[in-house]
């Protein structure tokens, strides 16, 4: 293994790292401060933008999760009152989900905890290194792209 593979596998480690520490520190916070959790945000972030609805399926691969799981958290968000199910012209086999109007209206709250529980965490990073790290993570997505 030559010295430059080792640095990129050290570099991927520290990646997960920070990316699984603050998933974490997300997962708590909306856990705490919301009494959520990270998979139906999530969910409720994929319905608050596409605002027409999506099907099942769809709302499936847009967060890369199982059918089964988006269908549970669903479940909750509807026996909440925060999102509902029709059948899509007519055909009960293809359901559309989207947010009740008290649905936008959790979101909208959630959605600006959520970015400012983002906003301190990288708190120790200003404009230029953000602007530095986006170009390297987008130079990083290219390679994969390309490969």
């Amino acid at each position: 293994m030559s010295d430059l593979s080792k640095r990129r596998l050290k570099l991927w480690i520290r990646l997960l790292g920070v990316t699984r520490g603050a998933e974490n520190h997300l997962r708590d916070y909306l856990r705490r401060e919301h009494g959520t959790t990270l998979p139906r945000f999530d969910v409720m972030a994929a319905l608050w933008r596409r605002r027409e609805g999506v099907t099942m399926s769809d709302l499936s691969r847009m967060l890369l999760v199982s059918n089964g799981n988006a269908t549970a958290v669903v479940d909750r968000l509807e026996a909440d009152g925060l999102a509902r199910r029709e059948a899509e012209d007519g055909d009960r086999r293809r359901i559309r989900v989207r947010l009740t109007a008290d649905g936008f209206s959790k979101f909208e709250a959630l959605a600006a905890g959520h970015e400012a529980a983002v906003d301190n965490l990288f708190a120790g990073l200003d404009e230029r290194d953000l602007d530095m790290m986006r170009e390297m993570l987008a130079r990083a997505g290219r390679v994969h792209e390309t490969s």
